[in-house]
């Protein structure tokens, strides 16, 4: 396939600070999300509405609101890959993955204490992940659906009801 893309996580930084209770980890950056550098960034992706609803406040149309949405609700995010080979977005043609090192990072936050992943493929690796590390709040993570565009099947409020689980 022509259209693979070696997709590197190091243009966006774990999105975190020392009051996060929550890390949200979705997979791997899309392409619009890399190019806008930042988490959830096309404009059709609904974790940002999904958000601003459960928080009871307007959505931010910015990177900077944005995160400070996230971080003043403690929420913080990353994503379990680090690199990997991919088509286009598609979760289903991920390849070649090495991972983010999630253990190191919730050894520098420590008051998180709860991982929701946006996806079963974010969750899948994640678990294979952990086989290696073995950190009890990895394994303990949740997974939600996927608030992608691609994941067409799933409205708006079901999201939003899925996702309450993070404020409860």
């Amino acid at each position: 396939m022509d259209n693979i893309r070696h997709a590197k996580h190091d243009i966006v930084a774990p999105l975190i600070d020392e009051n996060s209770r929550i890390l949200v980890l979705g997979s791997m950056l899309s392409p619009k999300s890399a190019e806008r550098r930042f988490y959830y960034a096309h404009p059709q992706n609904r974790f940002w509405r999904v958000l601003a609803a459960l928080f009871d406040c307007d959505c931010p149309a910015d990177s900077d609101g944005r995160a400070r949405l996230a971080l003043s609700h403690g929420v913080a995010l990353w994503d379990v890959i680090e690199s990997c080979d991919i088509v286009g977005a598609s979760d289903s043609t991920i390849k070649n993955v090495e991972f983010n090192d999630i253990d190191t990072l919730l050894t520098r936050y420590p008051n998180v204490k709860k991982i929701y992943t946006t996806g079963g493929t974010a969750n899948k690796l994640l678990m294979k992940y952990n086989k290696v590390v073995n950190n009890p709040v990895i394994a303990a993570a949740v997974s939600l659906p996927s608030t992608s565009p691609q994941n067409c099947k799933t409205s708006l409020q079901e999201l939003i009801a899925a996702y309450s689980i993070i404020i409860e």
